[in-house]
């Protein structure tokens, strides 16, 4: 149930996004970006796994609802997992996943802005990566397809509509059944206004 609200939620704000770039059409950007991922996922509240270093890429639209204030919808492709070192052995899951933030954007100088929004996430592949004598490759595991969080950033953006960022996503959906398992990601990132 909670699941379906969220998902609500964010098709409401991508419609009110869409409604509002015909008051504000002059301020409103469509664009791509892209960067670097250090993924990490919190063990039952014992601290972060090692990060897996990865990408992101994909489309946003920024819409401006006032001088100040704008609202980002993107959809983003993002390497995403974690890294298990335990003396020579390794342990890699690669989770890759389709990702719809909605970002609520404040500009409190003219090419400076915090960010802050849900995002929903949907698994579309995943593979582990076995190194080492004291882990087995028979091992799977199965994370759950579908991910939620929040997203928290700041970045500059210049008037010619290039922009670098950082985010950090806290994820608040578990990855596996058996254990609360949280999904944690660094992006650093580079947008384009097209």
């Amino acid at each position: 149930m909670k699941t379906t609200h969220l998902v609500l939620a964010l098709c409401f704000a991508h419609f009110s996004a869409i409604f509002a770039q015909e008051n504000t059409a002059d301020k409103s950007h469509v664009g791509i970006k892209g960067g670097y991922n250090l993924a990490a996922v919190n063990f039952d509240g014992d601290g972060e796994t090692d990060q897996r270093h990865g990408f992101h890429i994909g489309l946003y639209g920024e819409s401006f609802v006032s001088d100040n204030f704008a609202i980002q919808p993107e959809v983003m492709f993002s390497q995403q997992g974690y890294v298990v070192n335990n003396g020579n052995s390794k342990f890699t899951q690669k989770l890759n996943y389709i990702n719809v933030p909605l970002m609520f954007k404040a500009y409190p100088a003219d090419n400076f802005f915090f960010e802050i929004g849900p995002q929903v996430g949907f698994a579309v592949t995943h593979k582990e990566e076995y190194s080492g004598p004291l882990f087995s490759s028979s091992n799977e595991y199965d994370p759950r397809k579908f991910d939620w969080g929040m997203n928290f950033g700041l970045g500059l953006k210049s008037d010619s509509g290039i922009s670098i960022g950082v985010r950090y996503h806290l994820g608040l959906g578990e990855l596996y059944e058996e254990n609360k398992t949280f999904n944690r990601v660094w992006q650093f990132s580079l947008g384009i206004d097209l």
